[in-house]
């Protein structure tokens, strides 16, 4: 039986172990997890979701409340269309996460950065190639294009002289989203440098309808996308996400055809992971009936998380003037929309509720929304449990290295604390 360090990721002449860490945000995927991957020769993702808020706690910047105090005036309107980032401050804190991380690897691995599509902040084209070209001008090794199409992201850096030097890559659920991606990008002669194609049983945002994403699997759309390339006369690295529990389960997909496996679950209840250590433990305690998909995001897509997340059915007032990263081009978020209705149908109530949507900006922000796979109520199994009830947090080099040489569908168990 073969295990996943019976294969490597090819990049040109470059070699690494085929396990790459996903991007969680908000500094869930944080740059000690991604510098301890790249160190143990695999690929961490750092993730750019509300960068001046990780730049404030990382590098005591004041860029929120600068940001806060600019706009303070309108946080009483509904109308946030006048609310905006400053790029020349949205450079810098990306600059300064993705430059301090990059100064600190070591090893043969490789950190990109995870972009999502989706965190329009009120000028989505504009903010879009800010983050990008201030992640290549910080000499970040990669970007993964995701929570979107991307079909103009290619075209916004073409310019830019890392363009075909830094490895660029794309989510995907399915070859017909690939297909546009690549005939979109056809007239720039740059192919991306690998797939990521991500199953239904993957945390956070889904790239599949609500009504459909349990009528798919990932095995099946890992053998379509290889199977449309292969007819395009394509070579081009897949990477297999979602659901990817052990390192059976990742050398099944290696063998099948994908150039590595993309994983997160595991390490969200990692020593180097952001998640706080209370909330690792809800994790650990999850049940399977504990997880829902459900339709509360802004942004449109379904969302995998805990039932028990506290951010579900809060009605916060609305942070754009602080956050306002989910502000589409004309200044609207459908949280916005949703937390009106509510307070327009509850005028004397002190606060309201709201079921249906959420204020992903501040209540990922709070670590009041809980993403997690499908597979996350397994996590139990994976550590051990102490006298007073709580479980063992792992190392991520640890849970590297079960991936890496496990067999059998076994997972190995930390040493005794």
């Amino acid at each position: 039986m073969k295990r996943v360090d019976d294969f490597r990721l090819h990049f040109g002449r470059q070699e690494l172990v085929p396990i790459i860490i996903g991007g969680m945000g908000v500094d869930i995927s944080t740059a000690e997890l991604a510098l301890e991957v790249a160190r143990l020769g695999g690929i961490g993702h750092i993730s750019d979701a509300m960068v001046q808020t990780v730049s404030d706690t990382r590098f005591d910047t004041k860029f929120v409340s600068q940001k806060l105090k600019q706009y303070k005036a309108n946080v009483a309107s509904s109308d946030k269309t006048g609310v905006h980032f400053n790029l020349a401050v949205l450079e810098e804190a990306t600059r300064n996460h993705v430059g301090q991380a990059m100064e600190a690897k070591r090893g043969d691995g490789m950190i990109f950065i995870n972009c999502m599509e989706k965190l329009t902040m009120n000028a989505p084209r504009e903010t879009l190639r800010m983050r990008l070209t201030a992640a290549l001008d910080a000499g970040i090794d990669g970007i993964t294009l995701s929570a979107g199409l991307h079909l103009g992201s290619f075209a916004l850096i073409e310019d830019h002289s890392r363009f075909r030097d830094a490895k660029l890559g794309i989510i995907v659920s399915s070859p017909r989203a690939l297909a546009m991606f690549l005939r979109k990008n056809a007239r720039l002669q740059r192919l991306p440098d690998y797939i990521v194609v991500e199953g239904p049983l993957a945390g956070g945002h889904l790239g599949f309808g609500i009504e459909d994403w349990a009528k798919h699997d990932l095995a099946t759309l890992v053998d379509d996308v290889l199977a449309y390339l292969k007819a395009e006369h394509l070579d081009i690295p897949v990477i297999a996400a979602g659901g990817i529990f052990t390192g059976s389960d990742a050398a099944a997909f290696l063998e099948q055809g994908a150039a590595a496996v993309q994983v997160a679950t595991r390490f969200t209840v990692t020593e180097e992971c952001g998640l706080p250590d209370k909330i690792k433990q809800e994790y650990f305690k999850a049940s399977e009936d504990d997880i829902e998909v459900n339709t509360i995001s802004p942004t449109g897509y379904p969302m995998r998380m805990l039932k028990g997340s506290p951010g579900i059915g809060d009605g916060i007032r609305p942070n754009c003037e602080a956050y306002g990263y989910l502000l589409d081009a004309n200044g609207r978020c459908a949280y916005i929309d949703a937390y009106n209705r509510e307070v327009e149908l509850h005028p004397t109530a002190k606060k309201v509720k709201v079921m249906d949507k959420t204020c992903l900006c501040t209540h990922m922000r709070n670590f009041d929304i809980w993403t997690c796979g499908q597979t996350a109520w397994r996590l139990k199994d994976t550590t051990r449990r102490a006298p007073d009830g709580s479980y063992q947090v792992l190392s991520a080099e640890h849970v590297f290295r079960d991936y890496q040489f496990s067999v059998e569908q076994k997972i190995a168990l930390p040493p005794l604390a």
